[in-house]
């Protein structure tokens, strides 16, 4: 860890930041729901029987309600659109980042999410909140494929996994943030305050992303500007740091300038002798001091492959096979029944002593805890047994907190979700976004991602639409609660044997070809 902390610079410490509050605006808006559902539905006007206690005491009898009508299907449909504009935003992200760049594409995002913030403050019905709620869903979508490409171009290459991990840290901590503000504010009116300060981050990273480059990768590979690149790349680094092996990786050539050319910024007074040796040179067999910041014909850049192309092409199927299988394992292990309707779930199954309002923030708070604990893990141990230890844990607290909920074991009910929170933290919750990156090469590597989160919003798009009429169908049919756990248990012993069979380990592998075996190694 110690090693990690050296290579950080402000520069990149800075551009992080800025680029996280994307992924950070996706999980604020996931969740931004779970706490006020009853209260913006209108079942209650506050969530915090003590919140309503002090709200009596200090407002006069004349209370403003100020809530949206809704069906239990309706706030299903209301909640699981989010995840339609998500779907949406991926599709458009990848293909689009690739050909105009990382960084247009995250000031799009910002806009996205600043319109849908505003539509969804100001809605009084639920096709205008709905309409809100898809078009953050754009922007959210859009930032889970452009935000890892961005800092996997940026991020020294060892400690890759650790910055990628980045993305799912700034997702919880824009969930807790949500769950907290909500377990405050949700009464009456002041709902709306929860919705609205998605306007506020959303600017803050428009403005944030004015103080930062293009990605150094993407401007070598797609403009051909390698020295350009360089210079970047190595702002961002620091001037200390090595980044030639990097560089010469994008296959572009170097992008340093030539013997001659450091002599000219050297030495003011070899000035002329400098130009005098270049000129010379340049009628020789020697090559041209501006041939290493061309891109040199034997490493020419392969084309994007697009959307379809990915699947068709059989060295670059495998891959979409695997990372589609991981990102649909990511969501129908359940996670999302947590993080969306947990104060729901846990309302009638808590000591009355302990409101699920707060079980929620502390199950945020685990959330947040231990994906950045676990954040050095996958480059550790690897990616793949993070992600089995991570399906496992979450298929054995699951089948614990069915048990405990159908028995009516209250506080082991709150420990099962805890426990279930933290395994998904250790693998699931970052390794697809770290792998989604790592098993195409360049040239594929935006439509993967497109591939990857397209899964992960379906069937997010599954939980959130259906978990809450499942598990209110299961418990009428077969009487009690906590049924619904049981199948996600099942689905987590079958996404284990999916990692096993079907994903490769990336960590340590010096390429694409590497990792499926379709080269060997030479140390």
């Amino acid at each position: 860890m110690a090693a990690n902390l050296r290579d950080l610079t402000p520069h990149l410490v800075v551009l992080i930041i800025v680029s996280t509050l994307g992924p950070l605006q996706f999980g604020f808006h996931l969740a931004e729901l779970n706490a006020p559902e009853d209260v913006i539905t209108c079942r209650k006007t506050s969530i915090s029987s003590t919140i309503s206690s002090l709200l009596s005491y200090v407002k006069n009898s004349s209370s403003d309600v100020d809530c949206i009508p809704m069906t239990r299907p309706q706030f299903a449909t209301v909640s699981a659109i989010f995840t339609i504009g998500g779907l949406f935003g991926a599709l458009m992200a990848g293909p689009f980042t690739s050909s105009r760049g990382r960084w247009l594409s995250m000031q799009l995002t910002a806009a996205f999410y600043i319109v849908g913030s505003l539509i969804e403050t100001l809605s009084h019905s639920v096709p205008v909140l709905s309409t809100g709620r898809f078009l953050t869903g754009v922007g959210a979508g859009a930032s889970t494929v452009i935000v890892p490409l961005y800092i996997s171009e940026i991020a020294p290459p060892a400690q890759r996994g650790l910055f990628g991990a980045f993305t799912q840290i700034s997702i919880n901590l824009g969930i807790l943030i949500s769950q907290t503000m909500g377990y405050f504010l949700s009464h009456d009116s002041a709902w709306r305050w929860i919705l609205g300060s998605g306007v506020v981050v959303a600017a803050a990273q428009g403005f944030g992303l004015l103080l930062a480059p293009e990605s150094p990768k993407w401007t070598a590979s797609a403009k051909g500007d390698v020295a350009q690149a360089r210079r970047t790349l190595q702002r961002i680094r620091g001037k200390n740091a090595d980044i030639d092996e990097e560089v010469e990786s994008w296959g572009q050539g170097s992008g340093r300038p030539t013997s001659e050319e450091e002599s000219l910024l050297h030495s003011v007074e070899d000035r002329m002798e400098g130009l005098l040796r270049r000129d010379t040179s340049s009628r020789s067999n020697s090559p041209s001091p501006s041939t290493s910041s061309r891109p040199h014909p034997h490493k020419a850049s392969k084309p994007h492959l697009g959307f379809v192309q990915v699947l068709q092409d059989p060295n670059t199927r495998p891959a979409i096979i695997a990372v589609v299988g991981i990102m649909f394992a990511q969501q129908l292990c359940g996670i999302n029944s947590i993080i969306m309707y947990s104060v729901s779930l846990f309302r009638d199954l808590l000591p009355p002593s302990f409101s699920s309002g707060l079980l929620t923030i502390c199950i945020s708070i685990i959330n947040l805890g231990t994906t950045t604990a676990c954040s050095p893990l996958p480059d550790k141990f690897g990616r793949k047994a993070c992600l089995l230890a991570s399906t496992i844990g979450q298929g054995v607290s699951s089948l614990v907190l069915a048990l405990s909920i159908m028995f009516g074991v209250k506080i082991l009910s709150a420990i099962a979700a805890l426990f279930f929170v933290a395994f998904f933290a250790v693998g699931l919750g970052p390794v697809p976004f770290i792998l989604a990156s790592e098993l195409v090469g360049e040239e594929a590597v935006g439509a993967t991602q497109s591939w990857a989160l397209g899964a992960s919003y379906i069937a997010t798009f599954l939980v959130a639409f259906g978990f809450p009429v499942v598990n209110e169908a299961l418990n009428r049919v077969l009487g009690g609660a906590g049924w619904v756990y049981y199948i996600f248990a099942g689905l987590a012993a079958l996404w284990a044997l999916f990692i096993v069979r079907v994903v490769p380990e990336t960590k340590g592998k010096a390429n694409v070809d590497e990792v499926w075996g379709r080269t060997r190694r030479v140390d």
